[in-house]
């Protein structure tokens, strides 16, 4: 924890089985007070293998990324003490969970409202950032540049945010256009953004996104349309 409070962890999961553990174990413990494991409708041992891990699990019955993050919030808002940063990441292993300390450090500096890893500007395993991925992501960023006049170069998973400024942002997307609601919200509402270079990885398993063409064209048409709905 930090002086100014509790750090807490959200972590969306579907069908991560084989990966959550490895999230939750390379997570730094000593910092944090709560780890909040989503599960998003899961048909396997993803809920059961958090739990044992030590992980508070919360159900999600609507699948989406954007459902599972707001069901993680919901619960942290009913605690007696409120968190004062709360942390993003994926339960895929593509997030290298070690470098949460790296993520938060500007918040605690009160240097930032939001800070996103980028994976563009640190290091990636070559083929983890699949190609349609890479693509949607610069054009993702480039509108967002055009549009709102903010510099980000990802719309990475892996973030974290004051909660004060998280409940003020009303954030609402129950899917695909979460991450970038929240950037251009922030943007909008005048709150500082900052991104930090971070690791990734291949994921474990397939991803429900851009491993499919259907996820793809899926994702990729709500982030477009978020980005044009929120201006």
């Amino acid at each position: 924890m930090t002086n100014d409070g509790p750090i807490d962890v959200i972590i969306p999961a579907f069908n991560e089985e084989q990966a959550i553990g490895k999230v939750l174990a390379d997570l730094p413990g000593a910092m944090l007070r709560h780890i909040v494991v989503v599960d998003n409708s899961s048909t396997d041992r993803t809920a059961s293998v958090a739990a044992a891990a030590g992980a508070t699990v919360v159900a999600a019955p609507r699948r989406g990324y954007g459902s599972a993050c707001l069901a993680g919030i919901a619960n942290l808002a009913r605690l007696d003490e409120l968190p004062h940063i709360v942390v993003f990441l994926d339960a895929d292993y593509s997030d290298h969970p070690d470098e949460l300390p790296q993520l938060v450090e500007p918040l605690r500096r009160r240097e930032a409202d939001l800070v996103v890893g980028s994976r563009v500007l640190g290091r990636r395993e070559p083929g983890a950032l699949l190609p349609q991925a890479r693509f949607g992501n610069w054009l993702s960023t480039c509108l967002i540049r055009a549009l709102y006049g903010v510099q980000m170069t990802d719309l990475g998973p892996f973030r974290a945010i004051l909660w004060d400024r998280l409940v003020e942002l009303k954030m609402s997307d129950p899917d695909f256009g979460w991450t970038v609601e929240m950037q251009v919200k922030v943007d909008r509402e005048g709150l500082v953004y900052r991104e930090v270079p971070v690791s990734y990885r291949k994921r474990i398993g397939t991803s429900k996104i851009s491993g499919t063409v259907s996820g793809s064209v899926r994702a990729g048409w709500k982030i477009l349309s978020t980005i044009f709905r929120l201006r």
